[in-house]
């Protein structure tokens, strides 16, 4: 009788045994094509994106002021002119954030929170400031007009996500909240005094991105929907114009000549618009029926001449750029970048979202522009700033650092994008008071955890020094010493004592 061998079946984990097959099944998860995984590709999605919208927001400003201004007896090129001149400052702009040190914007962005309240409260003064519609926002500066509002989203950022990185290590609900929170409020009540409400919601898009970003609960989310809601409702009762914008908002055919004017010639241009548009330059609302045709409603005028397709070309663009903001703070080991890149993005998809969103009825009108399209002086030098930085910040990913190092380039792309020193620029780090000898990164890659309200944070427990050795023990010779024995510590040197050595510590406060 023979016997056939079989092959020996290699033996099952322990954890394995007694599973279903199905449930042994690998997974396959959708991965992208590869170059979605390149050490450059942040950079290039954020510049590429931001690139594209800015030239839609060029073609189309020249599109829709060219027949308000012929009316005005002005040339009909002079504001389409006007907002290439601004994008080309602004691209001078993005250049110098590609080059600016993060430690440098870190340094720097408590001083610049200075000036920025400063600013707002000189923008309040008659003389100083400009008003238009019954708002005084603006700073006349000559050939444009500056919006201090504009600057304090942006230092506000800036300035929050360095104060909650150099707490990272020691971060509590209490912590996260103060003084972030209260700069807030000086912030938005300053606002509210021009009146730029717009401004106050898109401040508080900044807000929602730092804490969001550093670990707040949602239940704290929750509260503050909550107190923002009531809020909005005392501020809408208590300024008429307000309550007309949310009632045209509801209905704005029940009054088509007065507050639903705008919302319904809007409605108009998308709907003529259908899937193909009627081609570039020949909108009928721009012929002075659409009200802030070149600036609000830009949408409108693009959803008509562009048609659906226009319209989510647009769309896609702001998605794309949402995705590389996001990409860029996944990636990074900075916790300064990645807590600025959550607040930025969500800033301009936050603003981008609430702009076309009103355009086509979904939301009330709150006068904000559209990022990198809209014609403005001061909104889009700064959104190129900030694009800038964004660049800035997906420079200094581990790979791209690695790459831009180690890849042979020539002169314009070395100076279009600089290599970063390092990933991670160091600050000069805070020490507890409860454990002035162990000083602490100020920045770093780990997730934020959140203590509850009165409870220390948790500490790896230090190791305490063994005793020395006896005489006895230490005098036996030079045979191996015996199991379980405790080495000496070392000895000083004579003149040097620990406090000294604590002084000397590089990175400690002096």
């Amino acid at each position: 009788m023979t016997t056939t061998e079989r092959p020996s079946r290699p033996a099952r984990p322990a954890h394995d045994r007694g599973r279903a097959p199905a449930a042994r099944a690998v997974v396959r998860r959708w991965t992208g094509p590869a170059w979605l995984d390149g050490p450059m590709t942040s950079a290039h999605l954020v510049l590429g994106a931001a690139g594209l919208l800015l030239v839609i927001g060029v073609v189309m400003v020249f599109s829709a002021s060219a027949i308000e201004a012929a009316l005005a007896d002005e040339p009909a090129w002079a504001p389409g002119v006007k907002q290439l001149v601004l994008a080309c400052i602004g691209l001078g702009a993005l250049m110098i954030a590609l080059r600016l040190p993060v430690g440098l914007v870190r340094r720097w962005s408590r001083f610049a929170l200075v000036v920025v309240v400063v600013l707002l409260v000189l923008v309040l003064i008659p003389g100083i400031g400009l008003e238009r519609n019954g708002a005084r926002q603006w700073i006349p500066l000559g050939f444009t007009d500056f919006q201090p509002s504009e600057l304090g989203k942006l230092v506000f950022a800036l300035w929050g996500a360095h104060v909650l990185a150099l707490r990272e290590r020691y971060l509590t609900t209490k912590s996260l909240l103060v003084p972030v929170l209260p700069v807030f409020g000086v912030l938005a009540l300053l606002l509210i005094a021009e009146p730029d409400f717009g401004g106050v919601v898109s401040l508080g898009l900044v807000l929602v991105g730092l804490l969001w970003a550093g670990g707040m609960p949602m239940r704290w989310f929750g509260a503050f929907a909550g107190v923002a809601v009531v809020t909005l409702a005392v501020m809408v009762w208590a300024a008429p114009y307000r309550m007309a914008r949310v009632t045209s908002f509801l209905d704005p055919f029940a009054d088509p000549t007065n507050t639903g004017f705008q919302a319904i010639r809007g409605m108009y241009a998308l709907a003529t618009g259908g899937l193909w548009g009627v081609g570039l330059g020949n909108s009928a609302m721009k012929w002075n029926i659409l009200p802030e045709a070149e600036s609000d409603y830009i949408f409108a005028i693009i959803g008509e001449e562009l048609g659906f397709l226009g319209c989510l070309v647009v769309v896609t663009l702001y998605g794309v750029l949402a995705y590389a903001g996001f990409r860029i703070a996944r990636r990074s080991a900075d916790r300064f970048v990645q807590l600025a890149s959550v607040a930025i993005t969500v800033w301009l998809i936050g603003q981008a979202t609430m702009n076309m969103g009103y355009v086509v009825g979904l939301l009330p009108v709150t006068g904000v522009t559209l990022p990198l399209i809209s014609a403005g002086g001061t909104s889009l030098i700064l959104t190129l700033f900030i694009v800038g930085l964004l660049a800035r910040f997906a420079l200094s990913e581990p790979a791209a650092v690695e790459a831009l190092r180690t890849a042979e380039r020539g002169r314009l792309a070395r100076l279009l994008l600089p290599a970063p020193t390092t990933a991670v620029d160091q600050v000069r780090p805070r020490r507890l008071g409860d454990d002035p000898g162990n000083p602490r990164p100020a920045v770093g890659s780990g997730r934020t955890l959140l203590h509850v309200r009165g409870a220390a944070p948790r500490r790896t427990p230090q190791r305490t020094e063994a005793p020395p050795r006896s005489r006895t023990a230490a005098g036996r010779g030079a045979g191996a010493p015996r199991t379980g024995a405790a080495t000496p510590p070392p000895r000083q040197r004579s003149g040097s004592s620990a406090s000294g050595a604590a002084r000397r510590r590089p990175g400690g406060d002096r």
